[in-house]
């Protein structure tokens, strides 16, 4: 695996190196011990898989608080996505800056999002299939958001919204928020 830091504090962009025969291709996808020696978390509870029918649905922003917060290791295993992350870390020097990534099933990057930010991502195309390993269960009591079009954040999503959830789109804006972010 190729390893490329972000502009955002912790978090990785990791390109997969397949290695191919007659058979096909094969790639390790996750290593413990090369994951921690990265800053990375090597422990994962939970592997989760969204479907999303249409082109332009949009999931997130998504996270959880202290001490449910989680890492997430994210891939697009069919169809393409930009990713959005957002560094909720009020002691990073990335703090509230924000960064977009693209994971398709024809680049097979993923992306490691450390504890402390917030997550979301849109679908580009028809039929895709997101996985991602959690290192936190998911807790309902510490679930937040952040609405996916709070100007103070500025992320510009690269198609118009065509599903989002109603819970997805009535998350707070930043300044309405009465506790800590993370």
């Amino acid at each position: 695996m190729i390893y490329r830091e972000t502009t955002l504090k912790d978090a990785w962009l990791i390109e997969l190196e397949p290695r191919g025969d007659e058979r096909g291709s094969f790639a390790r996808s996750m290593c413990r011990e090369e994951f921690l020696q990265h800053g990375m978390a090597g422990d994962y509870v939970q592997q989760n898989t969204s479907v999303s029918a249409q082109r332009g649905t949009l999931r997130g922003l998504h996270y959880q608080i202290q001490p449910y917060a989680e890492a997430k290791l994210i891939r697009c295993i069919r169809g393409a996505i930009v990713d959005v992350i957002v560094d909720l870390r009020e002691d990073s020097p990335s703090y509230l800056q924000h960064e977009a990534f693209e994971l398709t099933d024809r680049n097979r990057h993923q992306l490691y999002v450390p504890p402390g930010f917030a997550h979301s991502f849109q679908t580009l195309v028809d039929d895709t299939e997101v996985s991602y390993l959690v290192s936190a269960p998911y807790t309902p009591h510490a679930e937040r958001g952040l609405r996916f079009n709070d100007e103070r954040l500025g992320i510009v999503w690269p198609l118009p919204v065509s599903t989002m959830s109603d819970k997805d789109r009535s998350w707070p804006l930043i300044d309405e928020r009465v506790e800590k972010l993370f």
